[in-house]
């Protein structure tokens, strides 16, 4: 582990945070994030939110994180695998068969595509976390998928943390329609490309940190885009030791508080 100095050249221009495992986790916010979060927007530091959580609207987080933590995000400081999803749509992509929720529909509505339940018509297949998930609809994304329709996920997360423990991810529903379909969808979220290009065009200048608390997600997608890859360990992964040597974080903390002594 390198310590912040060797980490980036000075104070870094973008502090970018995972919400679940590092922010919150699940009803609980974790000890310290709000005062945190202000101290290092007082620094003149942009601070912005990526989840792969594709069930709640960019709105809905916002105001989450805001009602939680006491810190209001900036109108554009919030990012989903949704919001990264449409923004990899072209217009040959309608209409559209959604296995989600309430969250997903409305971003995909928001952005004028329009949602089909027939896998006849469909022509692309968009999958996220659906936790009223049906054999009828792996069945229709299936068959969609089958028939030629573009397969899309907002992300493969097996799983997400609670206070309880790690329950079923967007990726469980993911890898079964892609069993059922024989085909392997393109990710919209993190740590793929469609999430570094959708971050990146909200980033001011100067170096960049990534904060997370899942490998494979958040600190690859800091490998990914030449950002500092810090490890938080609130969240899904407790210690240091269990991160793959390739993915081996620049800064290691307990919790999100322990960065404000970074920004003093």
């Amino acid at each position: 582990m390198r310590e912040a100095f060797l980490a980036t050249d000075g104070r870094p221009g973008n502090v970018v945070f995972d919400l679940d495992g590092v922010v919150f986790l699940g009803a609980e916010v974790i000890s310290g994030a709000g005062p945190t979060l202000e101290a290092i927007a007082a620094t003149g530091t942009k601070v912005l939110f990526a989840t792969n959580n594709a069930t709640k609207t960019v709105a809905h987080i916002a105001s989450r994180i805001e009602s939680m933590t006491g810190f209001a995000p900036a109108a554009d400081a919030v990012v989903t695998s949704a919001t990264a999803l449409v923004a990899a749509l072209g217009v040959a992509d309608d209409p559209v068969l959604m296995v989600g929720e309430a969250g997903l529909a409305e971003t995909l509505e928001t952005a004028g595509r329009t949602i089909t339940e027939d896998p006849n018509t469909a022509l692309t297949v968009v999958i996220g976390l659906d936790r009223a998930i049906t054999y009828d609809k792996l069945e229709r994304a299936s068959t969609a998928v089958r028939r030629g329709a573009r397969f899309i996920a907002t992300n493969t997360d097996v799983t997400f943390p609670t206070p309880d423990g790690p329950v079923p991810g967007a990726g469980s529903i993911v890898a079964a329609v892609a069993a059922a379909s024989g085909s392997d969808p393109e990710v919209a979220g993190k740590p793929h490309q469609a999430m570094v290009r959708h971050i990146s065009e909200r980033l001011g200048p100067g170096d960049t940190w990534m904060v997370g608390d899942r490998p494979e997600t958040d600190l690859a997608l800091a490998r990914a885009a030449g950002w500092t890859a810090v490890l938080a360990l609130s969240g899904i992964t407790g210690a240091a030791a269990e991160v793959p040597p390739h993915l081996t974080p620049d800064i290691t903390v307990e919790s999100i508080a322990d960065l404000a002594r970074w920004f003093d």
